[in-house]
């Protein structure tokens, strides 16, 4: 946990994105002398990462924008993950004498991007929004498509079962389907649940059971009533990955109906938390078992284990620019897609192309490799996969997640302002619903005439602030009656208003602390207080 403290702290400071670090920290853990072995149970590997990194990502995903792009997400999360484990497959056998079977779990391992890096870079630098969107959907759905690889691949090289097209293709969609059903399901019983609660931390354990419940039941439902109800032998799962994806995407959309604010404010911030030290100790963890991972890799030479991992990070780089191109250009040979979807600016598909970073989804799956086979035999390959797989990684995030601002940079891409411009839509709309509610229930006895006039003032100047900011973007599908100069002004008085609230909250702060100091007040009491003032700071934007 300190490492990864001061790892993302410094990457902070310099202003790069975590991960890069973080990978680059679980490294040099790795070259602590005398540090004694970690040993990870594979199973529980999955269990602990997957679920709340997917659920957590899928429920702030934008489910507008992800349907919006539903086709070059697809042909990014299905297409590519499939083609580049097939690539790596070819490539891994070739060059470094893998099993077939192996082979395949490493290409299926490390074909999923991780979306943190390249959003991280993308936002920042301000791109085009539907670059983050594409990007976001991929890493969301293309985990799904890698892991369900991944586990026939894992099943075939094992032992535990047995390898046919016909089977493979029927065990991913039934593994899909069934996933994305069982998904909405955990998250439709959520739903439920929250809405018989009123208490924020219950709640918050609510939320945060749902992605592990969805992942096990997905996983382990199947194979329970296959063998035990059912008799049958073989090993279907359903995939728990799209089920933690499914529920997090559908109690996101439901969540502002069912939670109250304190909710919202408090889980927020737990979910922050645990997706940060998750991706933190996923690359540590890497670290920490490296020194057993090479002690295994006895058999190869340093200058093998070089070209081996030059030429597998390699094809994952070039196989997903080559895939990228010819799949958003030749979809558009269709006259109707050109007219819904016109052709994209070739700098935006070669960022896209050049931000296939691999990350902790991928570290999630190398760790779980089953230590053994069927029979008792170690698993084929395991070291030289995990090897692999974090030289894949640090490839990919040091030398693409350090190069893509550079290339952003050099392309001279800028965001179109869409995603503001719609946030000035919601304040103005939200404004007005304010003011037309006011209306209404100024008539109500109880309703006094001073605090109506106080709060119509309030919210016509919040309107009036968010008309004058859609004039000065242009927008023309926003009613601008009635802006003026005065109106225009909204903007400096704003920011005026602003700085004398925070001059006032923090002499407020100064005093309860000093209250509390001088054994005046209670803890208790000073941090009621203290929450008041820090809501009120942080409504100061609005």
């Amino acid at each position: 946990m300190a490492a990864v403290a001061a790892l993302a702290t410094f990457a902070r400071r310099i202003g790069v994105p975590y991960p890069i670090l973080l990978v680059l920290g679980g490294l040099g853990v790795a070259l602590i002398p005398g540090l004694p072995p970690v040993e990870l149970e594979p199973d529980v590997i999955f269990l602990l990462f997957l679920p709340p990194l997917l659920f957590g990502a899928a429920y702030f995903t934008s489910w507008r924008d992800f349907r919006a792009n539903l086709r070059p997400i697809g042909l990014l999360a299905v297409g590519l993950v499939l083609a580049t484990t097939g690539a790596v497959a070819v490539v891994a056998h070739l060059v470094t004498g893998l099993p077939w079977a192996a082979a395949f779990v490493l290409g299926a391992v490390v074909s999923p991007t991780d979306a943190i890096a390249a959003t991280t870079i993308a936002q920042r630098l301000g791109v085009p929004r539907r670059i983050v969107t594409i990007l976001e959907g991929e890493s969301l759905v293309n985990d799904a498509t890698g892991i369900v690889a991944y586990r026939i691949a894992a099943g075939v090289a094992a032992g535990t079962i047995s390898f046919s097209v016909a089977g493979a293709g029927g065990q991913f969609l039934v593994g899909s389907v069934g996933g994305v059903l069982v998904g909405l399901a955990a998250g439709w019983l959520m739903v439920q649940t929250v809405r018989l609660l009123d208490d924020p931390p219950v709640e918050i354990v609510v939320s945060l059971l749902t992605p592990f419940i969805a992942y096990i039941f997905a996983e382990e439902g199947p194979h329970l009533l296959w063998h035990e109800l059912l008799g049958r032998s073989g090993e279907p799962f359903f995939s728990g990955v799209l089920a933690a994806v499914a529920a997090g995407l559908y109690v996101g959309r439901k969540s502002p109906t069912i939670m109250s604010s304190a909710t919202r404010l408090e889980g927020g911030a737990v979910w922050n938390v645990i997706t940060f030290l998750l991706n933190g100790f996923a690359f540590v963890l890497i670290g920490l078992q490296l020194p057993q991972v090479v002690a295994g890799l006895g058999e190869h030479t340093a200058a093998e284990l070089a070209r081996y991992a030059i030429l597998v990070s390699l094809t994952v780089v070039l196989v997903r620019i080559v895939w990228v191109f010819p799949a958003t250009y030749l979809p558009r040979l269709s006259r109707r897609l050109r007219s819904r979807d016109p052709l994209p600016s070739p700098r935006n598909v070669l960022v896209i192309a050049w931000a296939g970073m691999r990350g902790v989804i991928s570290l999630a799956a190398a760790l779980a490799l089953p230590l053994t086979a069927e029979g008792g035999a170690p698993f084929p390959g395991r070291n030289l996969i995990l090897f692999l797989t974090f030289c894949v990684i640090l490839a990919t995030l040091v030398v693409q997640g350090l190069s893509l601002p550079l290339l952003i940079r050099a392309l001279g891409l800028r965001d179109d302002g869409s995603a503001e411009q719609e946030e000035v839509r919601a304040r103005i709309g939200a404004a007005e619903a304010a003011l037309a509610r006011l209306g209404e229930l100024e008539a109500e006895d109880w309703v006094r005439e001073d605090t109506a006039a106080r709060m119509r003032g309030m919210y016509g100047y919040r309107r009036s602030r968010f008309l004058a900011r859609a004039k000065a973007q242009g927008l023309t599908d926003v009613d601008l009656e009635g802006i003026n100069k005065d109106h225009d002004a909204s903007e400096d008085r704003s920011l005026a208003y602003q700085r004398l609230v925070h001059e006032l909250v923090r002499a407020q702060r100064e005093a309860l602390i000093r209250l509390r100091d001088g054994n005046t007040i209670s803890d208790e009491a000073f941090r009621r207080v203290e929450r008041e003032l820090d809501l009120e700071e942080a409504r100061l934007e609005v």
